[in-house]
């Protein structure tokens, strides 16, 4: 994961990166329905925000992104321990 230091924008290597990320965990849901929305929320808000041009708001929708990737780590690991 690649993270965002001062003012800048993040890369549009780095916003793929997040997304690609976001997917993998995503994936690790063992039950299916989490699987599916976790899919379908992430490919929704990525294509919502594709053709964001303003830095700020690029660095607002990145950093949750991180945000919720990090949510989708515990989440992840909260669910496989109820199994």
């Amino acid at each position: 994961m690649v993270s965002m230091t001062g003012m800048e924008a993040p890369t549009k290597q780095a916003v793929l990166a997040l997304y690609k990320s976001l997917l993998r965990e995503g994936r690790r849901f063992s039950a299916y329905n989490y699987r599916k929305y976790a899919w379908r929320k992430v490919r929704d808000e990525f294509r919502v925000n594709k053709d964001l041009t303003d830095p700020n708001a690029i660095r607002n929708r990145y950093a949750l992104g991180v945000k919720n990737l990090e949510i989708l780590r515990r989440q992840d690991q909260v669910y496989e321990g109820n199994t």
